[in-house]
């Protein structure tokens, strides 16, 4: 008899599910959470982030593609599977589709009979890499948008991409849904109800009929969701459940109406299993852009960024916009390389294997269906349990002898729904036990990464808080490799180089204001914010004319007031003012980051205005940093 009571030759019950559950195709995602978007199109020739819908097709012209460059690539990097733009903002699309004229097929790529999308396929294939398709439903070319007409149009340009290139591992809605645009020639603002317009259920309805195992990333119905933010992180916590909450005061959630800002962390007991994907890009911008060739992410910030997303049980999207050749530049590439290095390194060996364990309960006594062994198998969906009434147990995990890491793996088997609300690991340390890492949320997949290396040789797991008896599957041990701390010191030897680097000797004077210091003390949490809303003005003297090549735009972290629409002017006295740049940050506000305007030819100028026509919100134009680029 055990001490429950219970004979070991009686099988203990599993435990009952906790919550809202994942699908197979939810379940399948958890060891697919690693993948790239391949931002690609007519924005990649024109150095817009949207186009406007009225480019020209035969602008499209990647002279040296190579699909199999831009996927090994990618592969190198450790991801797992693809999403190519198959249709951004603009209309024009990469394959030759019945449904529009502007299409691959009047670009002069492969002379008119080129397939963009299939040869992404294809190279997916040869690499073992999933293929997935992203199709923007807003269309500033089409002239039947904001129409049924269109509808039906998207649904079709849906079913080709769905039928004619095999299995499909993701198809991507993008939030933004109309806005200015060309229309045929229109050229005007039309406005639709993103809730109503796409009738989104009878979408995702067409999607599982013709890709049953495809992940649909979207609103309520959806597999997965947006993570609130393009800055390559999850919340901490952040719950695999979510409850979505209206953005309109009095009105039911439904598709476009989400408050995304509460995806971050997701919902704790959600009414939906809705895990969050975490789409951000190794550039500034999602398409590719030849002044941002010297501002491309770090291995070392990629792989940071791996914990701020995959590591806390949501999924790591890494765009990698190919170049005008039709290639991954090569400073991404190595960067991409470097990082699938230390991916690959860091998890070749799991130094708990081996490992023998004792809980303070198992389960009716079952230690095979339920014992702490179950810990080691590297099976996600066997687990240690306890008895119903047993929520905050631990677990004692003697390794196989004195293992050195950093890095701590925890998984829930998730078929029984997310469990835990918090656990803490201790290492024994110096004769005594001592607290090394905690975490609330595990979820499918939950990294724990130490401040310093530990040498131990055992540690134990507590579950501090969880409604229900735990099922955990997983306990393991990573160590980063030596590549992490070389580049470390490179990085900081780089900061401090950069420590010593001027900057331009220039002042605002207009407007005067007091608060209009924030713009130039180099701390990006300081902003400044115009009195009024409206169109804005910020004029820059540099003390005596200079060669100039453009400016630099930061907007405010919270994108209040971030401007989307502007216009740039120089002047030698005041007088006589000519316009050098103007257009739209497109995407700023789910992306705030530094903007760059290039002049499209250097300019001799002391002063420089910059109008802020238009902001995001409607809320008085705000600046954290302004720069100007000689």
């Amino acid at each position: 008899m055990t001490a429950t009571g219970i004979s070991c030759a009686q099988k203990a019950q599993p435990p009952a599910p906790y919550g809202a559950l994942p699908t197979q195709n939810q379940l399948n995602w958890q060891e697919n959470n690693v993948y790239a978007f391949i931002h690609f199109g007519i924005n990649t020739f024109t150095d817009k982030e949207w186009g406007y819908g009225d480019e020209d097709p035969a602008l499209f012209n990647p002279k040296h593609f190579d699909a199999d460059q831009i996927v090994k690539s990618i592969a190198q990097g450790g991801f797992k599977a693809v999403i190519l733009t198959c249709k951004h903002h603009d209309g024009f699309c990469l394959w030759p589709t019945k449904t529009t004229e502007h299409n691959i097929t009047k670009s002069p790529f492969r002379n008119g009979k080129g397939d963009l999308v299939r040869e992404i396929q294809q190279a997916c294939k040869k690499y073992g890499l999933k293929f997935g398709v992203y199709l923007s439903p807003w269309d500033r070319n089409a002239a039947s948008y904001g129409s049924e007409d269109y509808v039906k149009m998207y649904r079709a340009q849906l079913t080709e991409l769905l039928t004619q290139y095999g299995d499909i591992f993701e198809i991507w809605h993008d939030g933004a849904n109309g806005g200015d645009g060309y229309y045929g020639g229109a050229r005007e603002r039309r406005n639709i109800d993103r809730s109503t317009y796409y009738n989104w259920p009878s979408v995702w309805a067409l999607e599982r009929k013709l890709q049953p195992k495809a992940l649909i990333f979207g609103d309520i119905g959806a597999d997965l969701r947006w993570v609130g933010n393009e800055r390559g992180y999850a919340g901490e916590p952040c719950w695999q459940t979510f409850t979505p909450v209206s953005n309109i005061p009095g009105k039911a959630p439904s598709n476009g109406t989400i408050k995304s800002e509460l995806s971050t962390n997701g919902t704790r007991g959600g009414k939906y299993w809705m895990p969050a994907e975490v789409d951000f890009s190794i550039r500034p911008g999602w398409f590719w852009h030849a002044s941002q060739n010297n501002q491309v992410r770090t291995a070392l910030n990629l792989w940071d960024h791996y914990f701020l997303s995959a590591g806390r049980g949501a999924s790591m999207l890494l765009n990698v916009p190919p170049d005008q050749d039709g290639l991954v530049y090569k400073t991404d590439s190595i960067q991409l390389k470097l990082f699938g290095d230390i991916l690959k390194e860091t998890f070749a060996k799991d130094l708990a294997s081996g490992a023998t364990a004792t809980a303070t309960n198992v389960r009716g006594g079952d230690k095979k269906d339920y014992g702490p062994q179950n810990l080691f198998d590297e099976d996600q969906f066997s687990y240690w349990s306890t008895d119903d009434a047993v929520h905050t147990p631990t677990v004692t995990v003697q390794l196989k002898g004195k293992q050195t890491f950093d890095v701590i793996r925890l998984k829930e088997n998730t078929k029984l729904g997310q469990r835990i609300d918090s656990v803490a690991v201790d290492a024994w340390l110096e004769g005594n036990w001592k607290t090394v890492a905690s975490a609330n949320s595990i979820g499918s997949n939950r990294l724990l990464r130490l401040p310093a290396k530990i040498t131990t040789g055992k540690i134990r797991v507590r579950i501090i808080a969880s409604p229900v008896c735990p099922a955990l599957s997983d306990i393991s041990l990573f160590s980063q490799p030596a590549l992490v701390q070389q580049l470390q010191s490179e990085a900081e030897k780089g900061r401090q180089n950069n420590a010593q680097t001027s900057t331009s000797n220039w002042k605002i004077i207009d407007p005067v204001d007091a608060a209009v210091a924030n713009i130039t003390d180099n701390q990006p949490a300081t902003v400044w914010q115009a009195g009024n809303a409206g169109s804005a003005t910020i004029i820059l003297d540099q003390g005596k004319s200079r060669t100039v090549l453009g400016i630099n735009y930061l907007p405010p972290t919270s994108s209040v007031g971030a401007i989307d629409k502007y216009n740039v002017f120089i002047s030698n006295d005041q007088k006589q003012w000519r316009k050098v740049a103007g257009g739209e940050f497109s995407n700023i506000k789910a992306n705030p980051v530094l903007q760059s305007v290039h002049f499209s030819t250097p300019v001799s100028a002391r002063f420089i205005k910059l109008e802020a026509i238009h902001t995001v919100d409607g809320k008085p134009a705000a600046i954290a940093e302004l720069g100007v680029l000689e």
